[in-house]
């Protein structure tokens, strides 16, 4: 199958590499097109309406929603053109809202529209391991779910547009959490003398780490000893953003939202003091760095 990338960074270029792999044709758009040139097998295009007159599938990993309103409504976006016969597949974590209307601009132009955000980061794109939340007509779903099982450890079919988006932010809201809680319960220790390695080592291998926590415990002792980590799948930035649309859905579901709100305040505490390039998982080290 010739599938389309829209969007070339860490994700993008992850999932194509997977895609080849799977003896897929990739052809890809980013705004940068230095990604796509370092990439063997991917042949970059000059804008997404390129993209759309050569792929019928074209999956959409964007970093926010500036950079989707581009290359969607930009010159030479996707619905700036007919878009008959094209399936596009929004894969970015953006809110129910903003990805229903991306939905009908592409119905407009003719093609059709499944939203598919995933839980995970680059090794499990690479590896077909991630986690997608689907949703949008059921027969276009079905005519896509063969390629997204490839990427994908599980998908489900969620129903109508903006289920996927919910779902999404459902998902991410205990591990924005966590980070911050791992660090307050370091704090806890207090200066009992109990070193950090340690304290980090039992409390992920405890009953309340989540999935991802045993492998990010080397890059948070690294950040607390040297001051540095190379570690940056998922920003703080980036994470703030999925924090501010997870406080504005639970304010329009008319629902309380007092944890995100107490994580959010912490991100937002650590990004001011310069951490918001840093992966969200080096949250727990903010205390101790900023006692320090």
């Amino acid at each position: 199958m010739h599938v389309g990338i829209l969007g070339f960074g860490k994700m993008g270029r992850a999932i194509a590499e997977r895609l080849i792999e799977s003896g897929h044709q990739i052809t890809a758009w980013n705004r940068t097109s230095s990604k796509i040139d370092a990439v063997n097998n991917v042949t970059a295009v000059a804008s997404p309406t390129a993209l759309a007159s050569q792929c019928e599938i074209i999956l959409s990993i964007l970093a926010n929603d500036t950079a989707t309103e581009v290359a969607y409504h930009g010159d030479d976006g996707l619905c700036t053109g007919g878009l008959a016969g094209n399936t596009i597949i929004e894969m970015c974590t953006m809110s129910p809202e903003r990805v229903g209307a991306l939905a009908d601009a592409v119905k407009a132009k003719g093609g059709a529209f499944v939203e598919c955000p995933v839980g995970g980061t680059v090794k499990p794109a690479r590896d077909g391991a991630l986690l997608g939340m689907a949703a949008g007509e059921k027969a276009d779903y079905d005519r896509v779910r063969p390629l997204l099982e490839q990427l994908t450890r599980r998908v489900d079919y969620l129903g109508a547009v903006g289920n996927g988006a919910a779902m999404k932010l459902a998902i991410n809201l205990p591990l924005m959490v966590y980070w911050g809680a791992l660090g307050e319960a370091v704090g806890l220790l207090g200066n009992r003398g109990i070193p950090d390695e340690q304290a980090f080592d039992i409390l992920t291998d405890s009953s309340g780490a989540i999935g991802p926590a045993k492998m990010r415990q080397a890059p948070i002792i690294e950040l607390l000893k040297t001051g540095t980590s190379g570690v940056s799948n998922f920003a703080i930035d980036q994470a703030l953003k999925d924090m501010s649309l997870m406080v504005a859905l639970a304010r329009t579901e008319a629902i309380d939202s007092p944890i995100i709100n107490a994580a959010q305040t912490t991100a937002q505490e650590s990004a001011d003091g310069g951490w918001g390039s840093k992966d969200i998982s080096l949250l727990a080290a903010w205390r101790k760095h900023k006692a320090s």
